[in-house]
């Protein structure tokens, strides 16, 4: 599954890596374990400290001094990234699906 972010960040993974780096209580431990795998930690690499600074500074969850660092910002992401690739997985699992009562598909006869 994808993230992609606002400035050209993309972080690939799976469902399952993304769920554990994204629960209750503390994921910090997890996030780093995350980091390390190879695959992960290739993306990470990819990614630019400035590029990275203005993708987070835009979350306004963390000012300019603790944005300096970015070792930690590779951390933050890859918990963002982990978040919203579930809550996307979960908004996609809960729409409810349409289907005509006479299981004929649906035509629009307004279309020219």
């Amino acid at each position: 599954m994808w993230f992609s972010g606002d400035y050209g960040v993309e972080l690939k993974m799976t469902l399952d890596q993304a769920r554990s780096a994204s629960h209750s209580g503390s994921c910090d431990s997890d996030v780093r374990e995350l980091s390390k795998i190879p695959a992960i930690a290739r993306q990470l690499r990819r990614i630019s400290a400035d590029t990275l600074r203005r993708e987070l500074k835009e979350h306004g969850a963390w000012d300019s001094e603790e944005l300096d660092d970015h070792d930690q910002n590779l951390q933050r992401i890859l918990w963002l990234a982990s978040g919203s690739i579930l809550d996307e997985y979960h908004e996609k699992r809960e729409r409810p699906v349409i289907r005509p009562l006479n299981g004929r598909v649906a035509s629009n006869h307004l279309a020219g």
